[in-house]
């Protein structure tokens, strides 16, 4: 008796893992990507008057929109320069509006840096500035609700900013600034700190007009540079 042949079972295929799947579909992506970027390639040389017409139209578009911020940039230096409040609007404002309005007004007079800094952990700087003269301006401000019929600045707010402006800010002019007014104990104490004052006053013609505040002040340290009007 004639023993069969044992019968071979076929081999099952595994199937490509989860991983290898993703790696061939990516090999198939950059392929195809490859040939798209090959046919726009050869499109393109065939018909290169299309990229001088790109560049055309890219040169175009940036002059457009460099031309549109310049004229933007223009009209906010016309808009600083127009800015004006009566004491009316610097009564009405909240004690955080006074100090950004104090931060655009020394904008207005040639500031460009200035900004306001005033909040928590500000060590008694509310507007930081240098002018254009380079002489830098640490500012605090006070404001008033009720004007001068408020309470007046006392000489603790002098104390706290002359601590800090110098040391911390390397201030050359220490300001501050109230739409209200001093106690009769500020103005000696601001001579003998080497500081300035701007009571309502002095606001009243500084907001309202077109004089920088440094022409409204005594006794301002000489200018760090010279300048086309010096």
């Amino acid at each position: 008796m004639t023993r069969r042949p044992p019968v071979q079972r076929r081999r099952r295929r595994r199937r490509p893992t989860k991983r290898q799947q993703r790696q061939q579909a990516q090999l198939l992506a950059l392929l195809a990507g490859g040939a798209a970027v090959l046919v726009l390639v050869n499109w393109l040389l065939a018909h290169w008057w299309v990229l001088i017409v790109l560049a055309g139209v890219a040169t175009v578009a940036g002059a457009g929109v460099l031309y549109q911020r310049r004229q933007q940039a223009i009209w906010a230096d016309v808009r600083r320069q127009a800015l004006r409040y009566e004491l009316s609007q610097i009564d009405s404002l909240h004690h955080r509006e006074f100090e950004f309005a104090v931060r655009d007004l020394m904008r207005r007079d040639g500031c460009a840096d200035a900004r306001q800094i005033g909040g928590a952990g500000d060590n008694g700087a509310d507007v930081l500035a240098t002018d254009p003269q380079g002489r830098t301006w640490v500012i605090q401000c006070k404001h008033r609700k009720n004007g001068a019929q408020g309470s007046p600045v006392g000489t603790p707010d002098l104390q706290r900013v002359n601590g800090t402006a110098r040391q911390l800010y390397g201030a050359d002019v220490v300001l501050v600034v109230t739409n209200g007014r001093f106690s009769t104990r500020c103005a000696p104490l601001a001579r003998q700190l080497r500081m300035h004052l701007a009571d309502r006053t002095v606001v009243a013609h500084w907001a309202a007009g077109s004089r920088p505040l440094w022409d409204l002040l005594p006794n301002i340290p000489p200018p760090h540079r010279s300048t086309p009007l010096s």
